[in-house]
């Protein structure tokens, strides 16, 4: 009896956080730059030193997310730019450390810094990039910032990072940003090219993303059943023994 209630109970908590997840790319699939959270279970087994594993645990674990470029969208807007193909836009995270992210959607600072909507500042070669205050600034497609002032003609204030590390070592934290597992930065990639006066849009896809949110819903609902009957087939054993008594 115990035994159908654990497994049922645990049942129902993974698809708990399955669904979680699945909700979470939900609510950011108008999120600029946005990457799927991927999920899968994983088994632990529950050991203790000298005995037999008895329980396994099944836990809903994060697989990574999916690097599949998303849609681009054309703004005209000179502070905005896309990643094309593979590539990574490199900003200061909180703790100061470089971290990653396909977000083009750049503004100045009141200090005339380049920076990310969210406020951390997007990182050049020699770190991170200021522009002349009222200075029209453009964005190129290998990364070079420009500034014009008046009738002046344009000069190059810095270059954009733009790297490109194997997917395997990166990392996807809860702020949304890709970091290097080892913690290392990367190189920089001159490879890497831009879409100009563009954005990309998140990769989630809604209708899959939908389903899954439905056969979630139907198999948690499975797992409320089994734990009914569990406790219907305990009341009846209790009042078989109350007879026998």
């Amino acid at each position: 009896m115990d035994r159908m209630i654990y497994l049922s109970m645990s049942g129902a908590k993974a698809l708990a956080q399955r669904q979680d997840a699945l909700s979470h790319n939900l609510a950011n699939a108008d999120t600029t730059g946005f990457r799927t959270d991927l999920m899968a279970f994983r088994a632990v087994p529950g050991r203790q030193s000298g005995t037999a594993t008895t329980r396994v645990w099944s836990l809903e674990a994060s697989a990574g997310f999916d690097a599949q470029s998303g849609p681009l969208r054309q703004t005209g807007r000179a502070l905005d730019a896309a990643v094309r193909g593979a590539g990574w836009f490199v900003v200061q995270g909180a703790d100061g450390e470089e971290a990653y992210t396909r977000d083009g959607a750049f503004e100045l600072g009141a200090d005339g810094t380049l920076q990310t909507r969210s406020g951390q500042p997007v990182l050049g070669d020699g770190g991170p990039l200021s522009v002349p205050p009222n200075a029209e600034v453009s964005i190129g497609a290998d990364g070079t910032v420009s500034a014009k002032l008046g009738g002046q003609p344009p000069f190059e204030v810095g270059r954009l990072k733009l790297v490109n590390p194997p997917m395997a070592s990166l990392r996807k934290g809860a702020d949304g940003l890709v970091r290097s597992a080892d913690g290392e930065p990367a190189s920089s990639d001159d490879t890497v090219r831009l879409a100009e006066g563009a954005l990309e849009g998140s990769n989630v896809n809604v209708v899959e993303s939908m389903i899954g949110m439905i056969a979630l819903a139907r198999q948690f609902e499975m797992q409320m059943r089994l734990l009914q009957t569990a406790e219907t087939n305990e009341q009846k054993a209790a009042q078989l023994l109350s007879l026998k008594g």
